[in-house]
């Protein structure tokens, strides 16, 4: 069978990487893909440009989709595929709203007495900001759409607050995604990120993930996509499990469902356990970046056989299995990022990496044959190992082997999980 896979990040490759294991794919078709992708044939279609996706669907006789960035979903690229007979993994429009809209989540967790942040909602810079003159701090600031996992702000001070108002609402840094704003409770505890299989009737969690957002070590600089992760996490436990599936998990499935956006695909929960219990900072409608390159490694069942049993509404049928051990990802950036970078600079990756680790290349092209850098995130060194400690030393010392002009990393990808382990 052929298939396509939209999207062109470090996310995508994990997942191509991973679908190329399966002996039922013929050809994978990353559209538009990057330069660094060799298991796949990267076709200059944009994520975004759905008719081109349908038309070229129509002219390779593709037998599957798998949609993974959230704005082709938000957009409808599940239903346009859908539509012409082509099976897709990934949520509908509908369902993507539950991304695609941080008013529509919250609302969505409040009606349906789903744990989450006390929260209020304005289309109004003036009530915002009014609002914020009397909010205990630290707040937190979210934009109401997509903003390329950029679009939270926490502010420690009301000052930092009204200065994060004006930056969303009226410098539009974030553009139409910032006509609402979300301004929320600040919540304590460790963060967790639990990526889901979900057919719309079942739920079946993946490994744990801890990512760490902030571009500078000892979480200090701005917020980024993400600078690494870490699976499983360690404040995971199986009480927390357990709890999250009843109250959370479960709940959510049923709520869309309730409101006739049943939900297929990858969803992602960003959690706080917090002293009263797991909260939901976040849903995410598609595998999280950089949480899928290390998640995905750990897999041992068969990617594609889940995701047309996630299309199919038979998910239940699949025994989805996991590898003991534990995996680190060190994404290594353009320095600068998430700021003003540069980048065309040669990008030489070893032929054979160090521990067997895996190489998922986010942001980079081909010019005049040579691959070069090609975006502020330019690609996650991943390692497997028994422990956590291995995997992190795994990836640290497989990525020396990477060389490229102006590479930076954090050097403390897994400390605190690494910290946690040890208490």
């Amino acid at each position: 069978m052929n298939i396509i896979v939209i999207g062109s990040g470090g996310r995508e490759h994990a997942i191509i990487k991973k679908l190329a294991e399966s002996r039922e794919i013929d050809k994978i078709y990353a559209l538009p893909g990057n330069g660094g992708m060799a298991e796949a044939e990267c076709v200059n279609v944009g994520a975004k440009d759905i008719p081109a996706i349908v038309e070229f669907a129509k002219t390779h006789d593709i037998g599957f989709a798998v949609v993974a960035p959230d704005d082709p979903l938000v957009l409808g690229c599940v239903d346009a595929l859908e539509e012409i007979g082509i099976p897709c993994f990934g949520p509908s429009a509908a369902a993507a709203q539950i991304e695609g809209s941080k008013v529509f989540s919250k609302n969505l967790m409040k009606k349906y007495g789903i744990p989450t942040a006390a929260y209020e909602v304005f289309d109004s810079i003036e009530a915002a900001r009014e609002y914020v003159k009397t909010a205990p701090t630290p707040i937190v600031v979210k934009a109401d759409g997509l903003a390329l996992g950029k679009g939270v702000l926490i502010c420690a001070t009301r000052e930092e607050a009204d200065a994060g108002l004006r930056e969303i609402m009226e410098d539009k840094m974030f553009g139409d995604s910032g006509n609402r704003v979300v301004i929320e409770e600040f919540l304590e505890g460790p963060e967790v990120s639990v990526l889901s299989f979900t057919d719309g009737k079942v739920v079946v969690p993946m490994i744990s993930s801890m990512d760490h957002k902030r571009a500078g070590d000892n979480d200090t600089g701005l917020n980024t996509g993400g600078m690494g992760t870490v699976a499983p996490n360690p404040y995971y436990t199986a009480d927390v499990a357990e709890r999250c599936m009843k109250e959370i998990f479960l709940p959510t499935i049923n709520a869309m469902n309730a409101e006739g956006r049943t939900f297929k695909g990858c969803l992602y929960f960003g959690l706080m356990i917090t002293k009263d219990g797991p909260k939901v900072i976040e849903y995410n409608c598609r595998f999280g970046d950089p949480e899928t390159q290390v998640v995905l490694p750990l897999l041992d069942t068969d990617l594609f056989t889940i995701m047309k049993a996630t299309q199919a509404g038979t998910l239940a049928d699949v025994d989805v299995k996991w590898k003991n051990g534990s995996a680190c990802c060190v994404i290594m950036a353009s320095d600068g990022y998430p700021k003003k970078y540069e980048s065309g600079f040669e990008l030489t990756l070893p032929e054979c990496p160090r521990h067997g680790a895996q190489i998922y290349v986010a942001g980079a092209k081909i010019k005049d044959g040579v691959l070069v850098t090609g975006g502020g995130r330019v690609l996650g060194v991943t390692a497997v190992a028994p422990t956590l400690k291995e995997a992190v030393a795994n990836a640290y010392e497989a990525a020396e082997d990477v060389k490229f002009a102006n590479a930076y990393k954090r050097n403390d990808i897994g400390a605190r999980a690494l910290a946690c382990v040890q208490e």
